[in-house]
């Protein structure tokens, strides 16, 4: 049986574009709290902020987009995101207060979110439904290679020149994620008048979230809150212990393992089912938390980098995946904002919340509560998706 075709024009461009914009975003949030601290004296709490505010920006953007997304259509709204996302890029050149960049941040983050949001909406329709897991696992790829280039360039730039260089790279990716989205055909949504007509009536919690998609999603808060803390303070905790060097790699290891690892872990969740990867990917992302606790060099600091990708990389596409599959077709849009909005809304507290209790626990008691909590959160996925997992798999078996 020939397989459905998964890489074609559309996906490649729609790929590209998704990447370039995420580029932007971990470039901002790994440098966003040294330079909220560098530039105006900002406090741990104020620098958490700094960088989180960005996420609750494409929160506040993924609720509206989730609902109307349909209702305006896909290429409009997405050329409109990416026209503001270009905009607000260069607008960080002027910011000459904590304030206003506060503010600058916030409405990045609402351009990000719409932009990705959409973007990821026609991934999944351009993805074949008998290579879901997979196909989503090769799409969230876009999103790897920016935790690994972002990071390195943000850290690089950081070391060896200054802060207005970030901006102008950060500019240019948004340059370069308009204008080759313009070559690609993107999908709008096969509903029904009915249907359309429903979605641009109420403002009802169920026009803003899909219901079959919030149980995995709930997951993707802890998971957002837990990484977030490597993402915001890697640096920071790095300069403590000295491990600056390593530091400026550890998104590269990261990055490498995961590019080998999520086509195959798309694959066994196809196969296997969602308890398969889940499992053993939340497990691993404790550990990934237990090493940064205990590191004291550069080699176990990196080793870190492994589970991690192992861990919430597998946890982030098989989720995703888990929420298309278990919403209607014609709400994959609203499934999708859905499982971002609960993923933005761990990213964006978790620097600041995090930026609280670091005076108490410093960076190594901070990394073990959320080792210890990630651990914990095996037992909440069983009961919100992990036992309904396992029914419908036994129940398949038997047909």
């Amino acid at each position: 049986m020939t397989k459905s075709r998964l890489w074609t024009k559309d996906f490649i461009i729609v790929f590209l574009a998704n990447c370039f914009v995420s580029l932007t975003f971990y470039l901002l949030m790994t440098t966003m709290a040294v330079y909220a601290v560098e530039q105006f004296q900002a406090s741990e709490s104020q620098a958490g902020l700094t960088s989180g505010i960005f996420v609750i920006g494409a929160l506040f953007a993924r609720l509206l987009t989730g609902k109307y997304v349909e209702v305006i259509g896909r290429k409009k709204l997405t050329y409109v995101s990416l026209i503001l996302f270009l905009i607000v890029s260069v607008l960080y050149f002027p910011a000459n207060s904590l304030s206003l960049l506060l503010f600058i941040r916030f409405i990045h983050g609402v351009a990000y979110g719409s932009a990705t949001t959409i973007m990821t909406t026609a991934a999944m329709d351009l993805i074949p439904d008998s290579r879901r897991g997979e196909g989503t696992g090769y799409f969230a790829l876009s999103t790897t290679i920016a935790t690994a280039v972002g990071p390195f360039i943000g850290l690089y730039i950081t070391q060896n020149a200054n802060f207005s260089m970030i901006f102008t790279a950060c500019t240019i990716f948004a340059v370069i994620s308009l204008f080759i989205i313009l070559f690609a055909k993107i999908p709008e949504a096969d509903i029904s008048q009915e249907q359309l007509e429903s979605m641009k009536k109420g403002l009802k919690l169920q026009d803003f979230f899909e219901k079959k998609a919030l149980p995995i999603s709930i997951v993707l808060i802890i998971m957002g809150i837990s990484y977030s803390s490597i993402v915001s303070f890697i640096n920071s905790y790095a300069m403590e212990i000295q491990l600056e060097e390593a530091a400026s790699f550890f998104f590269l290891v990261y990055a490498i393992v995961l590019f080998i690892s999520r086509p195959i872990a798309g694959k066994l969740q196809d196969d296997k089912g969602d308890n398969f990867v889940m499992y053993p990917a939340i497990l691993l992302f404790s550990l990934c938390l237990l090493l940064l606790v205990i590191a004291q060099n550069g080699f176990v600091l990196l080793l870190a980098g492994i589970p991690l990708a192992l861990g919430y990389g597998t946890i982030m596409s098989a989720a995703q995946a888990i929420a298309i599959k278990e919403s209607a077709k014609h709400k994959r849009g609203l499934a999708t904002s859905t499982f971002f909005i609960f993923m933005d809304a761990g990213m964006g507290l978790g620097p600041f919340l995090i930026g609280m209790i670091i005076p108490y626990t410093h960076y190594r008691g901070m990394y073990l509560i959320l080792a210890a909590i990630v651990f914990l959160s095996v037992a909440l996925y069983y009961f919100l998706h992990g036992k309904k997992a396992t029914s419908k798999k036994q129940s398949q078996q038997v047909l």
